[in-house]
C-alpha cells in the first residue's frame, strides 16, 4: 500500500485546480500557473478543497506512479501558492557573483568569468556578492538551476572553497601536513 499515494492533499485558499481529459492537471495560484500531464493509470479526484489520487490496479508500476503523482501534485500546489527557494553561498578569495540582466556572472577562480543564462520562470537575487538566492514556482526547475550553478565549482574538502548550498555542511579533510 502506498502511504504517500493515499494522502489527501488540501488545496490552499486562492488556488484553482482543473483536471482535463487525459489527466492534464492545471493549477493556478497567486504566484503563477503550472500544467502537467500524468499517467492515465492514476485517477485524480478534486472534491471541494481536497485532492486525492487513486490507482487503477495493483501492479508494481502503477503503485510506483501512485506515490510519484501525489508528490508531484503536492509540489505544484506549494509552488503556485508559496513558491520554492534555494540559497547558495560562494566561499573563496575573489569568488563572487553579479547579476547582469538575465545572466548571472560568476567569478570562481577560473581564467575566465562564467556566465549562466537564467531560464524563464526563475528569479535570481544577489544580496551580497557571495550569496545567491534562487526562487520560482517549479520545484524541479529551481533545484536544477541551483545544482547547475553549484556544479561550476563544487566545494572542495581541504579549504572549503566553492559554491555550496546555504544549509550544506562540508566535511573537511586535514591535508598532507597531518600525515607527518
Amino acid at each position: 500500500m502506498s502511504r504517500i499515494g493515499n494522502r489527501i492533499l488540501a488545496i490552499p485558499a486562492g488556488v484553482e485546480v482543473k483536471v482535463e481529459p487525459g489527466n492534464v492537471v492545471t493549477i493556478k495560484g497567486s504566484k503563477g500557473e503550472l500544467k502537467q500531464t500524468f499517467s492515465t493509470l492514476i485517477e485524480i479526484k478534486v472534491e471541494g478543497s481536497n485532492l486525492s489520487t487513486l490507482r487503477a490496479n495493483e501492479e508494481k508500476h502503477t503503485k510506483q506512479l501512485h506515490g510519484t503523482t501525489n508528490s508531484l501534485i503536492e509540489g505544484m500546489l506549494t509552488g503556485v501558492s508559496t513558491g520554492f527557494v534555494k540559497e547558495l553561498e560562494i566561499v573563496g578569495v575573489g569568488y563572487r557573483a553579479a547579476l547582469a540582466g538575465d545572466k548571472l556572472n560568476l567569478s570562481l577562480g577560473f581564467s575566465h568569468p562564467v556566465e549562466y543564462q537564467i531560464p524563464k520562470g526563475i528569479t535570481v537575487e544577489v544580496a551580497k556578492p557571495t550569496q545567491v538566492k534562487i526562487s520560482g514556482i517549479d520545484k524541479q526547475l529551481v533545484g536544477e538551476v541551483a545544482a547547475n550553478i553549484r556544479a561550476y565549482r563544487r566545494p572542495e574538502p581541504y579549504k572549503g572553497k566553492g559554491v555550496k548550498y546555504k544549509d550544506e555542511r562540508i566535511i573537511r579533510k586535514e591535508g598532507k601536513a597531518a600525515g607527518k
